[in-house]
């Protein structure tokens, strides 16, 4: 049977109406992925203050550089764990059970949290939650594109829809989770954080049948019954080994925190070095790919650069709020987890506009390295901006929150030039033979970006707060002001690309 069969079957189960003028199903994935993310981005508001508050506040009372490595450590690892949830459910068990595992891996874990004074329960919930966003994340996004056939002119507007959702989930979260974790108990907000969970579990259970049909029922490229037992026995022993390693590594000294958060520093660059030589060297790669292929490398390494700054808004801004802020404003007290609402909020705010001034300016718009340039510029400014309070105030002052929501808008408006502009260009400039590889490629961006904040968050403090700042501001500009300058080379490289 073929695949065009195979993906018309799929388009005659689902309902094709149903969802403001969209297929039905994308009222399961929508409503899935809201309470997914309502979880995920409710947890993040609150987990590094729980790490470093003390004992007596409900915390774990790390060591606070450790706590914000962590957080880094943590969010790497979730974007590194989506390969290896994209190739379970592409080979093994299809990505309907891929989003169903997750989401109860995801579940677990925020139970194993919402359960108090325990480190060895934190890092357990660790390992549940990044397993379980891998399993989820990319998979259900997957089954979005499923609900539409190729030309159906519809799927942006979907797509769209269920970026909303995203959004809206992370927008509402942190003003729950965080007001309750803050003001009453941690355990409480991650008990919130894992009902969210499962409000979408069932969500996704109750609805999937009739709404989905046979989206995701079936791994696009299933293992051969003779394949099965090698790859299972691989995977097996690879486990083990890896098992036998760390065991014998954290019995004599060698497997420590600080070293992990090195070993994942280094894989945050090692594996999408391999992935780019993979793709280059392959003979299924033409000579016009190739060359698209070096193209995508600055752009690869700007995106790192932008997602460094972006997502320290939950680790050093986070920290910032809640030490560096006057958090009595107005008369009413702003939690601090609060700020953590801004970067959603901005981006269902200024999306459409940005959406309309692409098309307002056609043929007129900046190019594709152009707009990664200006999205570095606006991430450099929004960690400059910081300084001047500092400046002017002095290390121990409390700052006005509206400097924190202006650093906050401004990363969001280099977010809207180079976030979707780079998956765009990830697909345009992906070899045919690596579309989906080149997809995950582009997530490895934000996995490498968060392994070096793991390594240079630990030299934040209030003492070195200026040149912090200063020092990871003013590299974002001049690696804008680079892009822009070699972008009509760039331009050559993606041979007719635009």
């Amino acid at each position: 049977m073929s695949s065009s069969i195979n993906k018309q079957k799929i388009l005659d189960s689902i309902p094709q109406k149903g969802f403001f003028g969209n297929p039905k199903g994308l009222f399961t994935l929508f409503f899935t992925e809201f309470w997914e993310r309502f979880s995920y981005y409710g947890m993040k508001a609150i987990l590094v203050y729980y790490m470093y508050y003390e004992v007596s506040k409900g915390g774990l009372g790390l060591d606070e550089k450790t706590s914000l490595a962590i957080v880094s450590i943590y969010g790497s690892l979730v974007y590194m764990s989506g390969i290896i949830g994209g190739w379970l459910a592409d080979r093994i068990f299809g990505t309907q059970k891929a989003v169903f595992y997750g989401g109860i891996l995801i579940m677990l874990g925020h139970i194993a949290l919402a359960i108090p004074g325990s480190i060895s329960m934190f890092f357990v919930s660790m390992i549940l939650i990044v397993i379980g966003t891998g399993l989820l994340k990319p998979n259900v996004s997957s089954i979005v594109g499923d609900l539409y056939a190729e030309d159906d002119n519809r799927r942006d507007s979907g797509f769209s829809i269920f970026y909303m959702g995203i959004n809206t989930g992370a927008f509402i979260a942190p003003l729950i989770v965080g007001t309750v974790g803050m003001k009453y108990n941690f355990h409480l907000g991650f008990g919130i954080a894992a009902v969210g969970m499962f409000i979408g579990l069932i969500v996704f259970m109750a609805t999937k049948k009739k709404n989905l049909g046979l989206a995701g029922i079936t791994p696009v490229n299933p293992l051969a019954p003779n394949e099965k037992k090698s790859v299972y026995t691989k995977i097996g022993l690879a486990i083990l080994i890896i098992a036998i390693i760390c065991a014998i590594a954290i019995s004599n000294g060698l497997l420590t925190l600080n070293s992990f958060i090195g070993l994942v520093g280094i894989l945050g660059i090692l594996i999408p070095t391999m992935y780019f030589i993979v793709m280059y060297r392959s003979p299924k790669t033409t000579a016009v790919e190739r060359s698209r292929l070096l193209a995508y490398i600055p752009l690869f390494i700007a995106a790192v650069m932008f997602w460094a700054i972006q997502e320290q808004g939950s680790t050093i801004l986070a920290n910032y709020a809640d030490k560096r802020t006057q958090l009595e404003f107005a008369g009413f007290h702003i939690s601090p987890a609060w700020f953590q609402s801004l970067n959603p909020l901005f981006i269902i705010t200024l999306a459409p506009l940005f959406a309309w001034l692409w098309v307002k300016l056609g043929k007129r718009q900046p190019t594709i390295p152009q707009k990664f340039s200006i999205g570095l510029f606006f991430a450099g400014l929004s960690f400059l901006v910081i300084l001047v309070p500092s400046y002017f105030g002095g290390a121990g002052s409390l700052v006005s929150p509206l400097w924190l929501v202006l650093s906050y808008f401004l990363v969001v408006i280099g977010e809207l030039c180079l976030s979707p502009v780079g998956m765009s260009a990830t697909t345009k400039l992906a070899p045919s033979a690596f579309s989906a590889q080149m997809m995950s490629l582009w997530f490895l961006a934000n996995a490498a970006a968060q392994a070096l904040n793991a390594q240079i968050v630990r030299f934040y403090s209030a003492d070195t707060e200026m040149v912090y700042f200063g020092a990871i501001g003013i590299t974002s500009l001049i690696l804008g002001f680079i892009l822009l300058a070699i972008s009509p080379k760039i331009q050559g490289f993606m041979k007719g690309l635009r």
